[in-house]
């Protein structure tokens, strides 16, 4: 007895309201992951491969779907509906944008709409610069040597000996595509695939330029010129417009892409366009007032601080921080932090003189010896309930 068949929505993991995307989609996760070209030797792979097909070949066509969905499997028993007594004709099933996808990527070609014949952008290139903290807060120039390519002046780009021209492909006959077709395990697939010949453009050569071998192009050094502007921050990139690759077939040039890589700062940290840093006072200006120097992006500030300021107090200079990469007149701000420094040595006289200003100030030296600790007793007699430590 032949084994029941499953339901062909199941198969595929959609709803029976499934649209003819859900169901192609559906179907093409399944085709790449059993496969038998993926999975060779697993008979099991090959089923469900199988299966998945069958399943697909029914619901994508609208009139079939139709009958599957009254009559279920039975409306393709007895040699109907594409349907005979060997089994299920694949060859009645149309896969080609499936396997367009699918078998480009297991043949080596790909998937393509149209030649290379007309004008494309050429590639970006990409280069990085190192710049200071500093730099990044005012802007700068720099001046990056690259190896660019430029259209052979012999050739003029052609890749051809001068009085030659390159001629159409043969292969392709000038498309840049060959189509070609696999007999797979579901029938014959028609495939789409770059031209091995002409490589997609088209055109072979048949006496290359000396100077380029044929490239068309020649790579030569040059310096150029970068304009870092004013708040860039790490890791940001400059666009500098068709300084990139040449484009083909007359297309523009690509652009060339500067990333900009900010070196560390001894005392700023960078936050968006807010800066951060910390600045010591002594405690005399943090008791009494006083004056402090900050050092900022635009140089030394002085700063009053006020009596009794806390070490860790926050403070903050408007307009101090990073301009902004819209508008430069538009800055933020610089943020410090004020903490109080303790001197490592004392001579005799300030050490008599702070314990002075410690008396007049609540004793806080002798505060620990002086203060009301209940001390327990292992005497007998003693009524006091022992600590949990001394049990």
């Amino acid at each position: 007895m032949a084994a029941q068949k499953r339901d062909y929505y199941e198969v595929l993991g959609v709803g029976k309201s499934a649209t003819e995307d859900e169901i192609k989609k559906a179907y093409r996760v399944l085709a790449k992951k059993y496969h038998p070209d993926m999975n060779p030797g697993d008979t099991a792979a090959a089923d469900k491969f199988k299966e998945a097909s069958e399943a697909y070949a029914v619901l994508s066509d609208p009139e079939k779907r139709h009958q599957y969905d009254q009559f279920g499997h039975a409306a393709f028993e007895g040699g109907q509906g594409g349907f005979g007594a060997g089994g299920f004709d694949f060859n009645s099933a149309d896969f080609g944008d499936i396997f367009g996808d699918i078998f480009g990527d297991f043949f080596g070609g790909g998937r393509r709409t149209a030649g290379r014949s007309g004008p494309s952008k050429g590639a970006n290139v990409r280069a990085s610069v190192q710049i200071t903290f500093m730099e990044s807060v005012t802007g700068c120039e720099k001046e990056l040597t690259l190896n660019l390519k430029d259209p052979c002046p012999t050739c003029h780009g052609t890749g051809a000996k001068p009085g030659t021209t390159p001629q159409m492909c043969p292969k392709c006959g000038g498309k840049g595509q060959v189509v070609f077709t696999q007999q797979s395990f579901f029938g014959t697939v028609r495939n789409v695939q770059t031209c091995p010949d002409c490589g997609g453009t088209g055109k072979v050569i048949k006496d290359k330029c000396a100077d380029c071998h044929g490239t068309g192009y020649i790579a030569s050094r040059k310096t150029i010129k970068v304009s870092i502007p004013a708040g860039i921050d790490n890791g940001q990139s400059v666009r500098i417009r068709e300084k990139g690759e040449p484009g083909e077939n007359g297309g523009p040039r690509g652009d060339l892409l500067v990333e900009v890589i900010v070196a560390r700062h001894p005392i700023f940290q960078r936050q968006d366009y807010d800066i951060y840093s910390t600045v010591s006072m002594s405690f005399a200006v943090a008791a009494l007032g006083g004056s402090v120097l900050i050092d900022t992006v635009d140089g030394k500030v002085v700063y009053d601080v006020k009596a009794g300021t806390q070490t860790g107090t926050r403070v903050r200079l408007r307009e101090k921080g990073v301009p902004s990469l819209r508008d430069r007149n538009v800055r933020g701000d610089h943020y410090i932090t004020l903490v109080v420094q303790t001197p490592e040595k004392l001579s005799k006289e300030a050490k008599e003189l702070l314990k002075q200003f410690d008396a007049e100030t609540g004793n806080s030296l002798e505060a620990a010896q002086n203060a009301d600790i209940d001390k327990e007793s292992d005497e007998p007699g003693n009524s006091k309930k022992k600590k949990f430590w001394n049990k």
